[in-house]
């Protein structure tokens, strides 16, 4: 698909890179590309002076690290809670101690820097999840020290003097959280995942991001692009036909927005529209926005610097906070999820070779049933200081004795309703039975389809087998949803595939009566909702029922929704 060739571009005019989109709007602008981290020279030599050099690493770290704290000083909200976090990280002894070691060793000074860092890295994904996260923020770090050691400036965002279309290899949270929203377009990445925190970000605050873009570094400044967050796309130079249905489809998107009715199918049929969140901040952002309160409330990510069981005073204190932020509506907490691919220092068990399969989530009650027990009595604090009552559930149960057993302890504690999330296969095959003792069940659908198809889900290779439209993930949640249906018991979905507004229509149709998503997609599953009858709902989720793979289930659903709509959303 060429246009023509732009001389000064990387790039052949016309050209559409393809990556992984996140959201579904669409913009066209011009490039702001962030400056590219500087590298060690390969013909580097080791330092004559090593004492200098540890002198000159040390230095650099801690001026690193003054600088994103003073920063942090000037900023607020979520912003400061990013820049003092990666300011930890730039003050990290084992880190530092580690680079002076290799330098002692004989490594050159900047190649020690680097490789150090990326070892560091490399630990962080393998112990996945959050700290995998976290590689960003420590390459960051090492971008801002290398730059320090090589007489350069700090890699910092561009200063947008109009509203711009942001290049990067990568953003990390600190560069993410400090960039000027209002003038920015969309946001496009050749590293990072949809699950970074660039994407969430960008998610957060309704701004197209397309990640993983290889090639898009071969931009230049001031180039005129066209990015569809829903097709995940990047096109160069785009016609005057792509800029007119863009603008369209953003104008769609902004009027959806004004949309505040509680979710509905066409006819009536009510389907809560929540929001996931896992910080006070994301709380107050979240209230803002029209839904009907939080339908997961990741309680882990609130600890995730902690490295002692944090105090029951100081829970009850954030719980009331995001409480008091949704004026009443309903809120579901999660119990702490933590183990596994979700570390916390108080919590994970070192000695796990299966670290998926063992002491995570509710079963960390076996070994250190305090934590359990303190959680829930900040729980009850907050409800009876706040007078709201949460609704409150436990992470993988896998039988209706552990259903029953922390159905006791949490009424026991005081909690009024109490549910249990269904993401492991033998959950949901005893669903009818697990719904007889508890108030209510949440579906995680990424760890459901992670179980259910013995599929790391951190694996990206692994990806096909993980998509939530896989007929046995598919046939599992409509086997919970038959039991909620059965027995009048509230079930909910608050995996991401909530968001996808084509899987919306599916799980309304199985008889799942919330879903809970990222707040900016609240709005796309609100019109897709209204748009179709239940009757339709229902039809649409047999026809994934029939299917015989996941890219033949999602085709049969997307071929019988109503063409306008499909057009509109880029479905």
């Amino acid at each position: 698909m060429t246009a023509g060739t732009t001389a000064e571009a990387g790039v052949t005019a016309g050209t559409v890179l393809q990556g992984v989109g996140v959201g579904r709007g669409a913009v066209a602008g011009p490039v702001a590309r962030v400056s590219s981290v500087p590298k060690p020279p390969s013909d580097e030599k080791p330092p004559a002076d090593k004492d200098k050099a540890k002198a000159d690493v040390t230095a650099a770290f801690v001026a690193v690290a003054t600088g994103l704290r003073e920063r942090a000083a000037e900023s607020s909200g979520t912003l400061a809670t990013v820049l003092s976090a990666t300011a930890l990280m730039a003050e990290d002894k084992a880190l530092i101690k580690d680079i002076l070691k290799r330098i002692d060793g004989g490594e050159p000074t900047l190649t020690a820097v680097d490789r150090s860092v990326e070892g560091f890295c490399d630990m962080f994904k393998s112990l996945g999840d959050y700290l995998a996260e976290r590689v960003t923020d420590l390459r960051s770090v090492r971008g801002r020290v290398l730059a320090r050691l090589m007489g350069l400036a700090e890699p910092e965002m561009p200063d947008l003097s109009v509203p711009s279309v942001i290049v990067a290899e990568d953003l990390a949270p600190a560069d993410t959280a400090a960039l000027d929203l209002a003038k920015v377009l969309a946001v496009v990445t050749e590293l990072g995942g949809p699950t970074s925190h660039t994407a969430i970000i960008a998610g957060q605050h309704g701004i197209p991001c397309v990640v993983r873009v290889t090639g898009v570094m071969a931009l230049k400044d001031g180039q005129q692009v066209a990015v569809d967050a829903a097709a995940g796309t990047i096109e160069l130079d785009p016609s005057q036909e792509t800029r007119q249905l863009f603008t369209d489809r953003s104008e769609l998107l902004r009027s959806l927005e004004d949309n505040t009715a509680p979710g509905a199918t066409s006819d009536g049929y009510p389907v809560q529209l929540l929001a996931n969140i896992g910080q006070v901040e994301d709380a107050k952002r979240a209230a803002k926005r029209a839904n009907e309160g939080v339908g997961l409330f990741r309680t882990e990510v609130l600890f995730l610097d902690s490295q002692d069981a944090p105090p029951r005073e100081g829970q009850a204190k954030t719980y009331a906070e995001v409480l008091r932020a949704f004026e009443g509506r309903k809120v579901v907490v999660r119990t702490l999820d933590a183990g596994a691919d979700k570390p916390l220092a108080f919590a994970t068990q070192p000695d796990e070779e299966n670290p998926a399969l063992g002491v995570r989530g509710y079963r960390l009650g076996r070994i250190t049933p305090a934590l359990m027990e303190t959680q829930l009595g900040a729980l009850a604090d907050a409800q009876e200081e706040t007078g709201i009552y949460p609704w409150v559930m436990a992470p993988m149960i896998a039988t209706k004795a552990e259903a029953q057993a922390f159905a006791d302890q949490a009424r026991a504690a005081g909690i009024r309703t109490v549910g249990v999330m269904i993401e492991v296969p033998s959950a949901a095959v005893r669903a009818e039975q697990i719904v007889e003792v508890v108030d209510f069940v949440s579906i995680g659908t990424n760890d459901l389809a992670q179980y259910t198809m013995a599929a790391d889900r951190l694996r990206g290779e692994l990806a096909d087998l993980l998509n939530p439209w896989q007929p046995a993930v598919l046939e599992l949640v409509a086997r919970v949803a038959a039991a909620g249906t059965k027995s009048g018991t509230p079930v909910g979905v608050c995996g991401e595939s909530a968001a996808d507004p084509l899987m919306a229509l599916v799980l309304a149709g199985f008889g799942v009566s919330s879903l809970s998503m990222s707040p900016a997609a609240v709005a796309t599953a609100r019109y897709m909702l209204s748009k179709h009858t239940m009757d339709w709902c229902r039809a649409l989720a047999a026809a994934a029922l029939e299917a015989d793979s996941a890219e033949e289930a999602r085709a049969n659903v997307v071929g019988r929704i109503d063409q306008k709509v499909r057009q509109l959303l880029a479905l």
